[in-house]
């Protein structure tokens, strides 16, 4: 026992905590409520969609004396969730993706299996619904819908470690760049299920689907966040990517938002229960089966479970606003189609959500 003129024993002084990043806690706070926040811009569209209308146009900018140059709002927001996935991902990761591409090649063939598997039984389940034009309608916005690349909003949801970043992101890329190819071959092999007057309008806009969006809209954020990564030193790179983060989830809720304003309002001012109630049903019934094969495949295959979460995601979740886009170009006479696309696209979200919170507590068990 130490006297009065001995010292007591030494401790070490407490070593402070690495500082918490100012953006960390509301990108957390996002990140567990995604799929609420998800509902919350549906609802802020169907209650404010002026807005959203208004971000939907391409707006001209003027820089300098004579140049004009138009602003599309909602490539710039899909724009920056990419750049943001790619700034994340790890190069020396997608490196070895690229050297081992298995999984890669699973998840694509998976995604691209789906509305093959999936489609034949909702168009036939739809053949029995007293549809005017025996279901071919719903079936077409949903092969219009299932057909598209992988949702570049899976890469929010898989962030924070809760997937393998890597393979979303190239998943992603991989599926857009050969979606002039993939989606009208995908549209080819299912319109036998339609009526003759769907056949033919969903091949022709199967068709136009060009490689121009595949070029500027997604490969272009990619490699430039890529680029950023392999030159920014790592400290910076460490100190803006929780911005940067929220800052994409931000911007994928926006996203959203946006596009459920371009069709909400139509349906709110001439209501039609009944077709919404169908539209709601079809695209459920696509979206958890589109999850479901997803989770039996990863099972099957025994894939590492991050790995085999995003090729779940990559599954269950596709480019609907392009499918929407389609939609609206090829038939702008029955804008009642938009409704299961919408209905998808929130439903994805939602089972997106699930998907991840079970990842999120598997992992802490």
């Amino acid at each position: 026992m130490p006297t009065a003129t001995e010292p007591g024993p030494v401790h070490p002084a407490p070593v402070d905590s690495a500082p918490v990043h100012p953006a960390s806690r509301p990108l957390e706070f996002l990140r567990r409520r995604l799929g609420w926040a998800s509902c919350a811009a549906y609802a802020a569209a169907a209650v404010l969609p002026a807005p959203g209308l208004w971000l939907r146009h391409i707006h001209g900018l003027t820089v300098g004396a004579d140049l004009r140059v138009g602003v599309n709002t909602t490539q710039i927001l899909l724009a920056s969730v990419l750049f943001t996935a790619a700034l994340r991902s790890c190069p020396n990761a997608l490196a070895r993706m690229l050297r081992s591409p298995r999984i890669l090649l699973v998840g694509l063939g998976l995604h691209l299996m789906a509305p093959l598997l999936i489609i034949p039984g909702i168009a036939l389940a739809l053949r029995c619904s007293p549809d005017a034009d025996g279901g071919s309608g719903m079936t077409a916005a949903m092969i219009l819908t299932v057909a598209m690349p992988v949702a570049a909003g899976a890469t929010v949801w898989s962030g924070g470690g809760r997937g393998d970043e890597p393979t979303i992101l190239g998943l992603v890329l991989v599926s857009t760049l050969i979606s002039p190819l993939t989606v009208p071959a995908t549209v080819g092999a299912l319109t036998p299920l339609l009526s003759m007057e769907y056949a033919h309008t969903l091949s022709a806009a199967a068709r136009g689907a060009g490689s121009g969006f595949a070029l500027t809209g997604v490969l272009l954020p990619c490699a430039v966040g890529i680029a950023c990564r392999l030159v920014l030193p790592g400290s910076v790179t460490r100190a803006v990517l929780p911005t940067a983060a929220l800052g994409a989830v931000l911007a994928s809720l926006a996203l959203t938002y946006v596009n459920a304003s371009g069709a909400i309002g139509q349906f709110l001012t001439h209501p039609r229960p009944l077709l919404l109630a169908a539209g709601a049903c079809t695209a459920a019934a696509v979206c958890g089966l589109s999850f479901a094969w997803g989770r039996l495949a990863v099972h099957a295959l025994r894939l590492e479970t991050r790995a085999g979460t995003s090729v779940t995601l990559a599954c269950g979740m596709s480019n609907s606003s392009a499918g929407a886009v389609l939609i609206t170009t090829a038939m702008p006479d029955r804008p009642q189609l938009l409704l299961p696309v919408l209905a998808y696209s929130l439903l994805q979200k939602l089972a997106a959500n699930r998907v991840m919170r079970a990842r999120t507590t598997r992992a802490a068990a």
